[in-house]
């Protein structure tokens, strides 16, 4: 199907974006990669007037270090994040995450900052962001501000993201030497997550020192696994204390039943993807 018929801007500059989306109003849309975009402009269940691409904003491309955090450009596809060693140094929990994501194609054209405004609950980002407490750089008229990724994600495709306002940047903390790995679950290869667990562990003397896990797609927003967590920490790195502590995966979650899975499946998947996950961040 052909899109509705818009207007096209392509500013240069967050200052040019941030202004032509007050002049858009409501029916203005951002175009970052435009994976998830462009199919539903050509199903016709948006009908923007005016589309900003973000594609020409320079500034908004990139990994860079500043301080003790990484910091990755809204508009930086997956492919450069997950082949950053910036990235994989010091927050190598979202290079294996971002591996995951759909197909090469979409990895090229994807980028960090769609993903994560698009606010998919399936999406594989926003669980890696939520566990390793992230930070989104936002742009409006009034300035920029900053937003913890624990009060980023709103509701259901909903972010912190105002009216007229653009993400800029996502700051990571450095995670340097930490174990990590995400652990995802699909029915078929490329395909969103049915559920899906971020680990990020710090494991010294055999013993677990800090915990941090994301849940994907259990919820109407990716969610912390705070009672996984408190079971690790101060415990023996092994298969016993994993295993128990995965039992706790699904305490504050609201799974969603679908055509892919009934709420008490995901849950099942929960706690069997939270062990597994954490058994390999724990090597």
């Amino acid at each position: 199907m052909i899109p509705a018929k818009f207007d096209y801007v392509r500013p240069s500059s967050v200052e040019e974006a941030v202004t032509a989306l007050q002049q858009g109003g409501d029916d203005a849309k951002i175009l970052a990669g435009g994976q998830s975009l462009l199919p539903v402009l050509r199903l016709r269940l948006a009908a923007p007037s005016v589309i900003i691409d973000l594609g020409g904003i320079a500034e908004l491309r990139g990994v860079r270090e500043d301080g003790d955090r990484i910091v990755v450009g809204a508009m930086t596809p997956h492919h450069d994040v997950m082949r950053s060693d910036l990235v994989k140094q010091h927050v190598a929990l979202l290079a294996q995450a971002t591996e995951t994501v759909a197909d090469p194609q979409v990895r090229h054209r994807g980028t960090l900052g769609g993903s994560l405004a698009h606010a998919d609950p399936a999406g594989d980002l926003g669980a890696v962001a939520l566990a390793l407490d992230a930070e989104f750089v936002i742009a409006g008229a009034s300035g920029r501000r900053t937003v913890p990724a624990s009060e980023f994600f709103v509701d259901y495709f909903t972010t912190a993201i105002g009216e007229g306002e653009v993400l800029v940047e996502i700051r990571f903390p450095r995670y340097t030497g930490w174990k990590t790995h995400y652990e995802k679950f699909n029915r078929t290869a490329q395909a969103w997550s049915m559920v899906a667990v971020a680990a990020a562990l710090k494991v010294d003397g055999g013993a677990i020192s800090q915990a941090r896990v994301g849940l994907t797609n259990m919820g109407a927003t990716p969610l912390r696994a705070t009672g996984v967590e408190q079971a690790l920490v101060g415990q023996p790195a092994n298969a016993d204390t994993v295993r128990a502590a995965a039992e706790r995966a699904t305490e504050g979650t609201a799974a969603p039943s679908d055509a892919d899975a009934a709420a008490d499946y995901r849950e099942h998947l929960a706690r069997v993807l939270t062990g597994r996950a954490v058994l390999a961040a724990a090597g």
